[in-house]
Order: structure tokens, then C-alpha cells, then sequence
């Protein structure tokens, strides 16, 4: 059973999305937001993320992102361990979604890999850019919005969604990193956005959620039409 089930609609038009940013960025608010929208207007819907989106990928984020107290994962067994999840993800869930005219939402790509390993973990984000082409091909999305918001302030918030959730694992391994390696991520997803400004939209996070949405179905309106 995967995590993330389509949604149903009665018209559709095949898009890829991407959602990015940064810890704490509300990347979840935004999603559901989008695809409430656009299920509004009956068009079929399928929300995933990375990783996680196939029941391989599940195992692989609990796995990955889970803290080992008496094992030590490095850096590039990381990244070839989301490169798996990325490969089953776009077989199994994706590419058949976008077969049948269905618009996906996918929180976390190719984007996440180049910022976070690439740059966070020191790979080298030409380098983790080749791997990730290697793993998707000729899929790109569409249109990608990058949440925009302080590695400070995201990680603060993180924690307080924790603490009210009664979360006792706290932080992720990745969330739970030192702030050095959340700016080197956030620098590198503003390269990212400064390199593809036709695909990559900046928005900042900062601001009201509805101010936000409002921002996002705007863009999104010039890209999916009914």
C-alpha cells in the first residue's frame, strides 16, 4: 500500500510539481492547498513525496532519517539510499500518474538531493546533479515552488510543531543537523532558483500562509488549465 493515494477527479491535465524548502518551511500546508484547488476545479490529483512515496521508500525514510545511536551513514550511502527511493518512486508512482493525464504534487525532488547532499553534506552539486539526471531521465517538473524561509527560523519552527505533536523522537537526523549545513542547503536552493527562474519560484515563507497560497495558485493558474 503506498502512502500517498491519488485523488479523484473528473478532468485532468498532466503536470509534474514540485514543492522545496528548508526545514520548517510548510511545505505540508502548502501541498494540501494546492491540491485542494485544484481537486475544486475536477482535476485529478496525485499527492506524493520524497522520500516515502512508494511502500520501498517508506522503509528507506524510516531508515534514513531515523537516528542511529551505534551506526554512522555517510554521506554518499545517503544519498544513493534517496537515489533508490527516487528510482522506485518515479517507476512505480509518477510516471504512471502523469501516463493517465493526473496533475502530481511531489514534496521533494532532484532539487532536495542537489541542495541537501550536494551542497549540505559536501558531495558537490554538479556531481549529485549528474547521478539525480542519471535516476529520472527526461523527467523534470514543471513548475517547482521553493519555500523560502531563515534556516533559524525554519528549524524553530520545526521544534514547535515537535512539541505540539508530542513528538518524543524530536528532530530528524537531517532536521537535527548543525545550522552550518541548513544555510550551505538554503544558499544552494537559491542558486537552484537563480539558474531555472522559468521552472523555480521563490516564495517567501515568512509571510500569512493564505498570502502564500494566494501567491502559489496564482503562478499555478498560468500552468494548469481546466
Amino acid at each position: 500500500m503506498k502512502n500517498d493515494q491519488p485523488s479523484s477527479g473528473s478532468r485532468s491535465t498532466a503536470r509534474f510539481i514540485t514543492v522545496e524548502g528548508g526545514e520548517g518551511a510548510g511545505k505540508t500546508t502548502l501541498i494540501h492547498a494546492i491540491e485542494g484547488s485544484l481537486l475544486k476545479k475536477e482535476i485529478s490529483v496525485l499527492r506524493t513525496r520524497e522520500p516515502g512515496g512508494t511502500t520501498f521508500g517508506h522503509e528507506i525514510r524510516r531508515f534514513v532519517l531515523k537516528h542511529h545511536d551505534a551506526m554512522e551513514i555517510g554521506a554518499k550511502a545517503e544519498l544513493l539510499l534517496f537515489l533508490a527511493d527516487r528510482a522506485q518512486h518515479i517507476d512505480e508512482v509518477i510516471l504512471p500518474a502523469l501516463d493517465a493525464g493526473k496533475v502530481v504534487i511531489c514534496d521533494r525532488f532532484n532539487d532536495s538531493s542537489v541542495a541537501y547532499q550536494g551542497a549540505g553534506r559536501g558531495l558537490g552539486t554538479a556531481w549529485v546533479r549528474e547521478l539525480c539526471s542519471l535516476v529520472s531521465g527526461s523527467l523534470v517538473p514543471d513548475l517547482t515552488f521553493y519555500l523560502d524561509v531563515d534556516p533559524v527560523v525554519g528549524i524553530s519552527r520545526a521544534q514547535r510543531t515537535m512539541k505540539a505533536e508530542s513528538n518524543a523522537e524530536g528532530l530528524d537526523r537531517i532536521e537535527a543537523e548543525m545550522l552550518e549545513f541548513h544555510q550551505r542547503v538554503h544558499d544552494a536552493f537559491l542558486e537552484i532558483i537563480a539558474a531555472e527562474p522559468k521552472r523555480c519560484h521563490r516564495i517567501d515563507a515568512t509571510k500569512s500562509k493564505d498570502f502564500v497560497i494566494q501567491q502559489v495558485l496564482s503562478i499555478l493558474d498560468t500552468v494548469v488549465h481546466v
